[in-house]
């Protein structure tokens, strides 16, 4: 009997990752968009010959990866990366009394370089393939609070320009997804505390030396392919950093 059930949950496990891929896979390809309603369970159960049980856990899984996002009475979406309640996924850093809002980014400069050795590993690219590098400056109520260093491939992003990152109506990461087609699905951060030099100092409106938290992340797309490195340092003044963890604190 429990060699049945195990077989059973085995086979039902292979299904719902199976359907998931499929669903992924047409992510991949555009065949559903962001901000885009995908089809029903019943229909997805349809086309891809499971029950509508295997279907809603591979679209739980996407859902709780922030890869869909299901609305009430409307359907499920493909998650976009506009200025709504989605972009606090990645954004962590709030107000010292909790208070999450959207910043004002300013454009500090922009380049085209090639990737050295450190770079390389964190992008899974070959040392000397070109990138853009460009650095934001994220204000929140007027003061200067983070700074935003970024790393991408010209591979991924051959039409990236000084004036497309200025003259965008919304997010970068939803920028990335309009304009070229990379839909960042996770990031992984590491924290750390580091001090400003003199050029940081000046754009953050600090004294040199003065404490910053310092984020390493790496943003991924779909099948892991990592399409940005950024360093954000932040001046943790009035603000702090904040994320949810889901798990039995074990």
């Amino acid at each position: 009997m429990s060699d049945t059930l195990s077989a059973g949950q085995a086979l039902g496990n292979h299904l719902y990752k199976e359907v998931k891929h499929k669903m992924l896979e047409s992510l991949r390809t555009g065949e559903w968009k962001p901000g885009e309603v995908i089809p029903s369970e019943k229909k997805l159960g349809e086309r891809f010959a499971v029950s509508i049980g295997t279907v809603r856990k591979a679209v739980d899984e996407l859902s709780a990866e922030n890869v869909l996002i299901r609305q009430q009475g409307r359907g499920t979406f493909v998650a976009s990366h506009g200025r709504g309640k989605y972009f606090f996924s990645f954004f962590h850093i709030v107000r010292q009394d909790g208070l999450r809002e959207f910043p004002s980014v300013e454009l500090i400069d922009f380049t085209r370089a090639q990737a050295d050795a450190p770079t390389a590993a964190a992008l899974e690219i070959d040392p000397g393939d070109k990138v853009w590098r460009y650095t934001n400056r994220l204000s929140l109520q007027d003061h200067a609070v983070i700074l935003d260093e970024i790393t991408v491939p010209v591979e991924l992003f051959p039409r990236l320009s000084e004036r497309v990152l200025r003259e965008r109506r919304s997010t970068v990461y939803q920028l990335y997804q309009e304009h070229a087609g990379v839909n960042v699905i996770h990031t992984r951060e590491r924290v750390r505390a580091t001090k400003a030099d003199a050029a940081r100092a000046r754009l953050l409106q600090v004294s040199p030396g003065h404490p910053l938290l310092l984020l390493v992340r790496i943003a991924r797309s779909f099948k892991e392919r990592a399409v940005e490195l950024r360093h954000s340092y932040v001046n943790t003044d009035r603000h702090e950093y904040a994320v949810d963890l889901l798990g039995d604190g074990g």
